[in-house]
């Protein structure tokens, strides 16, 4: 009842999901950062404070259950966000008390791009930005997406894919290249087709 509803919920009986995921812990960093810091300031300072001092330290210590508080709903809101594709329209699901649901047709993806910072590369996770035929959608730009060349393939495939796979032959079809086919290649691994 107050649990927010499965991403899959909203899909049609006619579609596949091709990726469901949730944006990578990193997305957490700083407000993890944040809490901590001014948690241990709370707690430095009431230490500090002469036993006189009971009103500010009572204070503080609100103050310091506010962060944890804080801290907890910005857990749960990561929590809760999905981020699916399905073979005709990528989703988003956010909001714990209020749910929001963002979506945008496979067919309106007019350009894909993904980029991925040094911090980016080491933990896994890159910014994906999907444009639409010359609008701004609420899919505009998803920021700390874990395996973002999975999606980038998975995304790429549904757009563009589609109209070049009708007109190459069948055997031409599962030659196509992808970037991690490429990246397994550079590395000496073996690729899978």
């Amino acid at each position: 009842m107050f649990a927010p509803r499965d991403p899959d919920e909203y899909l049609l009986d006619s579609e596949r999901r091709v990726i469901r995921v949730r944006r990578h812990w990193a997305a957490l960093a700083w407000d993890t950062f944040e809490a901590i810091a001014l948690l241990a300031v709370c707690i430095m300072v009431s230490y500090l404070l002469p036993p006189q001092g009971y009103l500010i330290q009572n204070v503080l210590w609100y103050v310091a259950l506010f962060v944890l508080l804080r801290f907890t709903y910005e857990v749960l809101i990561w929590w809760v966000e999905r981020i699916v594709v399905t073979d005709k329209r990528i989703l988003m699901t956010t909001g714990v008390f209020t749910t929001r649901v963002l979506m945008m047709p496979i067919g309106k993806v007019t350009d894909l791009t993904y980029k991925r910072t040094l911090m980016g590369r080491m933990l896994g996770y890159g910014t994906m930005i999907v444009e639409s035929a010359g609008q701004i959608q609420a899919l505009n730009q998803i920021e700390y997406l874990p395996k973002p060349e999975r999606v980038f393939d998975a995304i790429s495939a549904l757009v563009f894919g589609q109209e070049t796979d009708q007109r190459r032959p069948v055997g031409a079809r599962s030659s196509r290249f992808s970037m991690m086919q490429a990246r397994r290649i550079a590395q000496g691994k073996k690729a899978v087709g």
